[in-house]
């Protein structure tokens, strides 16, 4: 970000408006929303500021300006309608070191003005640095449609029950109000316009605690999508902004941890290829005792906590300490690895069936033998097989049918630094080599029935920034 989101104070104290025609105008109707005073600097006004001047609305002051006018100012809008004497007058502003805003010259501007949605005192800002402000307009709209017209009045409402909320219940118990309160039959109630009616179903959720708060732990296996924040599911969003304390694995994106509510506990348990410092029976005896503190636990995983994730190691000990577990399904690495090559899973009448396989087992296991599922029509995404590639090469190598087989690496799917190659089986290894791929990566193997062995994706770059590499 090159600005910072803030809502300022603006009760008592003084917004300068240098300028008395249109532009001017616009900027003192919306500081009339707040409880600002406005003074006006302008050897005059138009006819709407001259009303409010005589309504007492705002003062006026027809002076010379000097660096004094904009001494002690919360904020400064300069606005007359000329870009030489909004630049002669930014100077002046600046020297009594005021924070400006300078219309239509965001060069000039230390703050700029968003697009608000006012549901006082629920108040959207949406900003885009200046950059494209009809874009700002749109969003804006969308959310006036979104956001009933009494919501602020529900929110003012919330506000004044607070303290009676603060001092009869217990922290976790007052979220549950709160999110009871705007998400249930008590928004709908105050959205008819029955507001007596829902501040007494308010008033009686606090005194009898009857807003279905569970005090019972519970644990969220929620799979964060291959990277990017906006591949998790709504329900996992929901999750993560519900939760107490949340597990995250090594590859989940930081961006993904701001959904989740500012103050919930976060905590790394990732596991990097042979340093385990968190092995599999820690963290799961971590969901547990948390969980039996009766807090709301998310484990965070990437991809789907159902694919190569160990989720149903994990279920299977809360299942045993009788913890109630939801699993919430995650958009998984070979879906966002076909989706970044602009090709799909399946294709019909060329590769109608799919595996999903690991490239390694567990230590002391032999390496997964998944080549006899290479049938005409098939296609194997490995996971985790980058580490084992001259094993994958020999192994294909040895099928008889490697003419017939082409594959696709994708690394860091769906992110800004991914990378996608393309080999036939006797180039794997040195194709790894040389376009560096690492992991996490999908090998998609792929034998196409004989009468379509030329079909191939055709990677698009529209959308999603991508480097492609092609072996030869």
């Amino acid at each position: 970000m090159k600005t910072f989101p803030m809502f300022l104070q603006m009760q008592g104290r003084r917004v300068i408006i240098a300028g008395g025609g249109e532009q001017a105008a616009q900027k003192c109707r919306l500081i009339l929303k707040t409880e600002a005073a406005i003074k006006i600097l302008a050897p005059a006004l138009d006819p709407e500021l001259s009303d409010l001047h005589r309504q007492g609305r705002i003062t006026w002051c027809p002076d010379l300006i000097t660096p004094n006018a904009f001494a002690d100012a919360a904020l400064v809008f300069i606005a007359t309608g000329c870009p030489g004497a909004d630049a002669s007058l930014h100077m002046l502003a600046k020297a009594a070191g005021a924070t400006v805003n300078v219309v239509d010259q965001p060069h000039l501007c230390d703050a700029l003005t968003p697009s608000i949605v006012d549901r006082s005192p629920v108040v959207v800002a949406i900003g885009t640095e200046g950059t494209a402000p009809v874009l700002a307009r749109q969003i804006k709209t969308r959310l006036e449609e979104m956001l009933e017209p009494r919501l602020g009045d529900l929110a003012a409402l919330a506000g004044r029950l607070r303290d009676r909320a603060a001092h009869r219940l217990q922290p976790r118990d007052r979220r549950d109000l709160w999110r009871w309160v705007f998400s249930g039959p008590v928004r709908q109630t105050h959205a008819k316009g029955c507001e007596r009616e829902a501040a007494k179903l308010i008033k009686s959720a606090i005194d009898t605690a009857s807003f279905g708060a569970d005090h019972t732990g519970s644990v969220a296996l929620v799979g964060a999508g291959p990277g990017s924040k906006d591949l998790i599911t709504l329900r996992g969003v929901q999750r993560l902004q519900e939760a107490d304390v949340i597990y995250y694995d090594r590859l989940i994106d930081p961006e993904v941890l701001d959904l989740a509510r500012r103050d919930a506990e976060r905590v790394y348990v990732g596991k990097a290829p042979g340093c385990h410092h968190w092995p599999q029976d820690k963290i799961t005896g971590v969901l547990v005792a948390a969980a039996k503190q009766g807090k709301r636990v998310v484990r965070l995983k990437c991809g789907d906590p159902g694919i190569f994730a160990r989720g149903a190691e994990e279920a299977e000990a809360l299942q045993a300490a009788d913890i109630p577990f939801e699993i919430v399904p995650g958009v998984t690495a070979a879906s966002a690895a076909s989706a970044a090559m602009g090709g799909f899973l399946t294709e019909r009448g060329a590769c109608d069936k799919l595996a999903l396989v690991t490239g390694h087992s567990h230590a002391d296991a032999s390496p997964p033998d998944w080549q006899s599922l290479l049938q005409p029509g098939t296609r194997v995404a490995v996971y985790m097989g980058v580490a084992h590639a001259q094993e994958i090469e020999d192994q294909i190598l040895s099928t008889g049918h490697a003419n017939n087989i082409k594959i696709d690496i994708v690394s860091r799917a769906q992110q800004s630094d991914q990378v996608i190659s393309h080999c036939r089986p006797h180039e794997l290894v040195r194709t790894i080599q040389r376009d560096k791929i690492t992991n996490p990566a999908i090998l998609f193997v792929t034998r196409y029935v004989e009468t379509a062995s030329s079909q191939k994706y055709s990677p698009r770059m529209d959308g999603v920034p991508i480097r492609v590499m092609t072996g030869h």
